[in-house]
């Protein structure tokens, strides 16, 4: 009787020392967790794919705030006839960049997109560009641009309509309110009106940017080495060409996949279970561990610790959690939209005999059916060189205002506006080439 009382006072105790032990892990885990979660609030709030994603902040126009104006004072030197300002395109340039614009009823993006796309230029670097600016209306005087000097100022041409080399009746007939539902078919005719035009200067690489972009300080070197990149990557598979370099994504469509669950299911489970089996090993053959790690703490840690883990890693983010690395990468999925391309020379006719034979469509999904179709090698560069800043309405933006409120589609990068305007000139000054 003795031996027996002896035995469960010693079970009891032995219970009660590993209930309260279990209890101190737990609460250790719950305040290291909730830090966690803190710090994952913090650090995720600029990601879309996250459950911590705070789009008060996320859309707040950090850089582009800087970078616009860095633009619109190049502008204004542009209209004063500034002699750095004048600075046009060699008689063989490596890259024909070209912009189509239309007038937007109270929005004026042109010439912020333009500014930033020549500001921060040495004339080395504008010699290796030909610069076309294409202002895609019948009556080029619709667009305010057209009659504001920095436009010849600062291309190599002003880019319109040809009378002789298109239908210009029924390019008018577009225009016109009653057709706007075919607004993909004049899109795509311009675009392709513009790379036609491109393709006749006969440059290395021809880039399409839209009108409502800001690029960032730098991003033409950083383009110079993306597009060397691409090439070396393309040699490297074995393959002989690609099909384009893209320019700017947004991160909105680069989260966790529904049609991949079983494989995060699955190594969801053999994170589990390496984790049970390392607390069972270490306490087999460790038995110093032996007291700590009590079944019910097992249990606690097991099955009740790893998957609250787990889950706060997902619902962290992909974006935050596995990051695309900086540099050049192959991009066959997810990537939108058509704000900038840079495409190699010798594809460019087979884009425009793709648009020509499609009349009607937009650019990124018939470029993306296109490349799917032929498994066609596309890149993308990271981080994006440029800013989507365009809006839904035509009203002017508030730039303290975060996004959203402004009225702008969702087409925006968030890492774009983590830029640092000091970094990036040390960073371009650093490519330069000692004059």
């Amino acid at each position: 009787m003795w031996l027996s009382t002896g035995l469960l006072s010693n079970l009891g105790a032995n219970l009660v020392t590993s209930h309260s032990h279990t209890r101190r892990v737990l609460l250790t885990f719950v305040l290291v967790y909730a830090f966690l979660i803190l710090f994952a609030r913090w650090h995720s709030f600029r990601d879309p794919t996250s459950v911590f994603f705070d789009s008060s902040s996320a859309y707040l126009p950090d850089y582009s705030t800087v970078r616009l104006a860095q633009a619109n004072t190049f502008i204004d030197y542009a209209n004063n006839g500034a002699e750095n300002i004048q600075w046009k395109g060699s008689d063989h340039p490596q890259l024909c960049l070209g912009v189509a614009t239309i007038a937007r009823k109270g929005a004026r993006y042109f010439k912020s997109a333009v500014g930033s796309i020549l500001e921060g230029l040495s004339e080395a670097d504008r010699a290796e560009m030909h610069l076309i600016l294409f202002i895609a209306h019948t009556n080029a005087s619709e667009h305010p641009a057209f009659s504001e000097s920095w436009l010849q100022n600062v291309a190599d041409k002003v880019l319109l309509y040809d009378e002789n080399d298109v239908d210009i009746d029924h390019i008018r007939a577009l225009e016109s309110d009653d057709a706007k539902q075919y607004a993909r078919e004049k899109a795509l005719f311009d675009y392709a009106y513009l790379l036609k035009t491109c393709e006749a200067v006969n440059a290395s690489y021809v880039a399409i940017l839209e009108d409502d972009i800001l690029a960032l300080d730098g991003w033409y070197h950083r383009t110079q080495y993306a597009v060397e990149e691409a090439d070396r990557m393309t040699n490297e598979k074995g393959a002989s060409k690609w099909l384009y370099l893209r320019l700017f994504y947004t991160e909105q469509f680069l989260g966790w996949n529904s049609e991949e669950w079983p494989t995060y299911l699955l190594y969801s489970i053999l994170t589990v279970s390496c984790v049970a089996c390392a607390l069972l090993a270490a306490r087999r053959y460790q038995p110093k561990l032996r007291p700590v790690l009590p079944d019910d703490t097992l249990i606690l840690l097991c099955f009740v610790c790893t998957p609250l883990l787990i889950g706060l890693y997902f619902a962290s983010g992909r974006v935050t959690m596995r990051p695309i690395p900086p540099g050049v990468h192959e991009m066959s999925k997810f990537g939108c939209c058509s704000q900038g391309f840079v495409f190699p020379q010798s594809r460019v006719a087979d884009l425009i005999e793709l648009y020509e034979g499609k009349r009607a469509g937009y650019v990124d999904m018939l470029t993306e059916e296109f490349a799917n179709e032929n498994n066609e090698i596309r890149y993308a560069i990271t981080p994006s060189v440029l800013q989507h800043i365009g809006r839904k309405s035509s009203k002017e933006a508030d730039w303290k205002q975060p996004k959203p409120k402004q009225g702008i589609t969702d087409l925006w990068n968030f890492a774009f506006e983590t830029n640092d305007a000091d970094l990036l000139y040390q960073e371009r000054l650093g490519f330069r080439e000692p004059e």
